[in-house]
Order: C-alpha cells, then sequence, then structure tokens
C-alpha cells in the first residue's frame, strides 16, 4: 500500500518504519527542513531503541522516503496518516493549529481519493474538523465532487519501546462509520496482528475518546499508587509489600502502580489536562482527573522537598551541589518534556542548589535546556557527577543505574546521602554500604 505519513515525531517515524518494514511504500512529510535532511542522512532526531536500524534499512531499500513537500508525500497515496504534535494550550485544550494546518494544506494539493487518517491524539470531533476544512479546500477549488473519508487510528505507543508496540499491538482501535475504510485500515495492519484479532472498529468519536480514556486511567494508576506511598511513609509500611499485594489481584494487576516522581513525557500529563478542558467544556467537573493532575504536580516535586528537608539542619541547600543521575521522563528516551527531574533541579535550583547531571540519552537536550544556567553542568559521565556534590539523587531508571559501585558513590560525595526517586535499591543493602539512603513509600 501506498502511504503519506505527515509528522516525523515519535508517532510519525515509528509508524512510517514500521509500516514500511511490511513492505509497504511509505512517504514521510515534515515541514521542518532540518528534520528531513537528517533523516536523508541516517540520522534519526529522537532516542528510540530499535528505530534507527529500521529507518536505515527500508530507507535504503527504497520503501521509506523523506519529504518537506506534501505533494510529494501525496503521489500515488491511499492512506495519509496526520502524525503532528497537539501540544496544550494555556488552558488545557489540546492546541489544534499544526491539524488544521495539514488538512488544509491536504485540501488544497490533493488530487484523487484519499483516506485521511488522524494519528495525532485529538479531542473528539477532531475528525469532522478536519472533514469540514478539507471539503471546504476542495469546493474553493471546484473539486467538491473529489471522493475522501476521515478516520481515526489512535496510538498507543510507550517511548522507549514505540517499535515493539507497533509490531505487536495489543490492540488496533480504527473509528470510521463506512465499511470500506475500515476494510483498507484492517487490511493494512493484518500483518501486526497475526496471532489473534486485534482490530476493534468503532464509531470516529468512541475512538478519539478511547485514547484519552486509556491514558487517563493510566495517570491514575500512577498517582494512586504515589498516594498511597505517601500514606505507607506515614504509618511505616512498606510500599514494596502493598504494591506485591495488590497487584497479585488480576483486576488491578502490577502495571503502572510503580511508586515514583511522577508521570511525564508527551502524553499522559497533557491528554490529562485536555480530558479536563473537555468536561469542564461540557459543564461538567471532572472531579477524579483533577485529583490525578494534583497528585502527580506534587509527586514531582517530593524529592526536591526531601533534599531541602536533608539539609535544613546544616544550613540549607544553598550553596551545594546535587549529583543527578537521570534526566529523561523515563528510561530509554531523550525527551525533556513534563519531566520529574527537571522540575526537580529546577526548584532546587531556586533555593541555591547546583547540579551536576548525566543522562546517557539526554545529555544534548540537557545542554540546550540548560544553556544559560550557571548553577547546572551536564557531564559525560555518571561518576563524574559525583565530583563535589553533596547528595546523590537517582531520578531515571536506566539500566546503567541499577547496580552502580556504591563503594565509588559514597567515597565521592561531601556526604553519604542517597536519594532514590525509582525505589531501585534496598534500604538495607544501602544502610550497608554506610549510605543515607531515601527512597519513596518505603522509609529510609
Amino acid at each position: 500500500m501506498k502511504i503519506c505519513i505527515v509528522g516525523t515525531g515519535y508517532v510519525g517515524l515509528v509508524s512510517a518504519a514500521c509500516f514500511a518494514e511490511m513492505g509497504n511504500d511509505v512517504r514521510c512529510v515534515d515541514a521542518d527542513s532540518g528534520v528531513v535532511e537528517k533523516l536523508r542522512a541516517g540520522i534519526i532526531p529522537i532516542y528510540e531503541p530499535g528505530l534507527e536500524g529500521l529507518v536505515s534499512r527500508n530507507a535504503g531499500e527504497g520503501r521509506l522516503f523523506f519529504s518537506t513537500r506534501l505533494e510529494e508525500g501525496l503521489v500515488g497515496a491511499e492512506v495519509l496518516f496526520i502524525c503532528v504534535g497537539t501540544p496544550s494550550g494555556a488552558d488545557g485544550s489540546a492546541d489544534l493549529r499544526f491539524v488544521r494546518a495539514v488538512a488544509k494544506e491536504i485540501g488544497q494539493k490533493m488530487s484523487a481519493s484519499l483516506l485521511v487518517v488522524n494519528k495525532s491524539t485529538v479531542p473528539v470531533g477532531t475528525a469532522d474538523l478536519v472533514r469540514d476544512i478539507i471539503a471546504g479546500e476542495l469546493r474553493d477549488r471546484g473539486l467538491e465532487a473529489l471522493e475522501f473519508h476521515v478516520a481515526s487510528n489512535p496510538e498507543f505507543l510507550k517511548e522507549g519501546d514505540a517499535v515493539n508496540d507497533f509490531m505487536k499491538p495489543d490492540r488496533v482501535v480504527v473509528g470510521t462509520d463506512d465499511p470500506r475504510p475500515a476494510a483498507a485500515l484492517r487490511s493494512l495492519y493484518a500483518p501486526f496482528a497475526r496471532s489473534r484479532e486485534k482490530f476493534i472498529n468503532m464509531g470516529v468519536r468512541s475512538a478519539e475518546m478511547t485514547k484519552y480514556a486509556a491514558n487517563g486511567i493510566l495517570a491514575a494508576k500512577i498517582s494512586f499508587i504515589n498516594e498511597i506511598s505517601g500514606i505507607c511513609e506515614l504509618v511505616g509500611a512498606d510500599v514494596r509489600d502493598v504494591r506485591t499485594g495488590i497487584g497479585a489481584d488480576h483486576r488491578i494487576g502490577y502495571h503502572f502502580i510503580y511508586p515514583g516522581m511522577g508521570f511525564g513525557g508527551s502524553c499522559f500529563p497533557k491528554d490529562v489536562r485536555a480530558l479536563i478542558y473537555t468536561a469542564r467544556l461540557h459543564g461538567m467537573e471532572p472531579q477524579l482527573l483533577r485529583a490525578v493532575e494534583d497528585v502527580n504536580n506534587r509527586q514531582k516535586l517530593v524529592m526536591a522537598r526531601r533534599i531541602m528537608d536533608y539539609f535544613a539542619s546544616s544550613g540549607g541547600v544553598r550553596g551545594r551541589i546535587l549529583a543527578l543521575w537521570g534526566l529523561a521522563f523515563k528510561a530509554n528516551t531523550d525527551d525533556l518534556r513534563e519531566s520529574s527531574p527537571v522540575e526537580v533541579v529546577k526548584a532546587l535550583n531556586t533555593e541555591g542548589m547546583a547540579a551536576r547531571i548525566y543522562d546517557p540519552a539526554a545529555g544534548e537536550g540537557g545542554n540546550k535546556l540548560f544553556a544559560d544556567n550557571p548553577l547546572v553542568t551536564m557531564v559525560a559521565d555518571q561518576y563524574a557527577a559525583l565530583e563535589g556534590a553533596d547528595a546523590l539523587l537517582v531520578a531515571t531508571e536506566w539500566n546503567q543505574f541499577r547496580t552502580p559501585d556504591f563503594v565509588r558513590i559514597k567515597a565521592a560525595l561531601r556526604r553519604p546521602a542517597l536519594f532514590d526517586g525509582r525505589n531501585l535499591y534496598s534500604p538495607e543493602e544501602m544502610h550497608g554500604h554506610g549510605l543515607e539512603y531515601f527512597c519513596i513509600g518505603r522509609g529510609s
């Protein structure tokens, strides 16, 4: 099948590479000429395990093409996927300016029948908006008889495991009321669902809502276990044991009930805000979703408060240095959007504490983010971050942080204080190494 994908971020580039891997002819279009030039040169602008090899192989074999011009992407295209960003507006609403712009350009440049698929995370009713914009442009060109369809196909990819999620999906949700686009998308996704039927067809608005509902409930699980972890510390319980006890219940499961420093990234925060905005737009106050957001905002700074409390009796954090392992919002990505470690650094900087930071993938992003901040130094080695530091915070669960040299850590730090924002270590072992250990929901 000939496919056009507009937008080469996490969703667009992963989708393009995986579709091409199955033998499809995929043309990617992005308005950023710098990104397109990098992709043509084999340089992947995002960190995503397994993606570089897929892009390189399929581009080399002629199944994957990159352009800044939509008319090139539309040549022979049967399906066009809209995969552009929908960032949060100031009021929490999803900003659809990029989706609108793509829809307008499609209407201005399409010349044959086309199936347009919203893969961006968009509010309920966006498919109708895209359809109206395209139809309006076609009318202006005197091509109102030109046939096209608009469907919804939300993505459920985890950053850091996006390629695997696309190649082996739990389900493929498609929203369309017309059997023809449904059949085309079923055929397109058939190679990804060979072991069992995973294709779920529903109404367009239901599909749009499904994406937000899924992210909302996963975000709720994270905020719930983080709230429980705080209560555990107050009453002397161990959240590690509590998680084992509740996760064994098949109605709950173990997924997304790891206590930590809150959720971040490009999806959960903005999607929860968008759901809250949508509910309020229709006269409903979403109390549960509002609580999910409030708990998460509080949890992001839990380690900053503990570090400040730790140094309060010895003059405070001003003039001290924090070694930080991990800056990305989670492991296996370089994404700093809504990152809890970033918020911790900013909060401590405000109090006069400097930071020496190491992240195996997000170093370049950290240099850009903190370029004008004299209190932040990015380093290229995890142990170099310890030089002159008063304490260590492990903030992202990269594998290389799971079994570090604790003797070396203690020797390098001015104070033997280790703050574990991901509960990677056991209190007993840390005390055995002579480290003052602070984690989440398990006491100190």
